[in-house]
């Protein structure tokens, strides 16, 4: 599932990153075959890349290809893939993190640039709540 900032733009949050952040499933059979994805993109990894992908290494940062790619295995804030897998929404066929998530994550990670942003995603979230409101029947 994208996760983070690039989670937030596939969802219609305005602004712009410098890479990819993906919520990944922490399994070995999940992980050879994320190995064997990230190759067919393009990305040349080296073993100790393909290993920490495998075991599902907490967060795995892939500089190595054709985007930066961030490859998040425990991500602050969220317990449970399945937990984040049951509240996640498709867009365009890519599974994307519930804002409320993304922000949850952002929250608890502490970091300077997260904590400059999330008054904009807050205020993004109830934008976009609001319109998903309007969408239904």
């Amino acid at each position: 599932m994208f996760i983070g900032k690039s989670g937030a733009i596939l969802l219609g949050f305005p602004d712009t990153t410098q890479d990819a952040d993906l919520y990944v499933d922490r399994n070995l059979t999940n992980g050879r075959a994320l190995v064997a994805a990230v190759r067919d993109l393009g990305f040349d990894l080296t073993d100790e890349q393909a290993g920490e992908i495998e075991r599902g290494k907490d967060f795995v940062q892939l500089k190595n290809g054709p985007f930066d790619l961030d490859l998040v295995f425990a991500p602050d804030g969220i317990e449970r893939f399945e937990d984040a897998w049951s509240r996640h929404i498709d867009v365009e066929d890519f599974p994307v993190c519930h804002i409320d998530d993304i922000i949850a994550s952002k929250e608890a990670a502490g970091r300077a640039r997260d904590r400059e942003s999330l008054p904009r995603l807050r205020a993004f979230r109830d934008y976009w709540v609001q319109h998903q409101r309007e969408k239904r029947p």
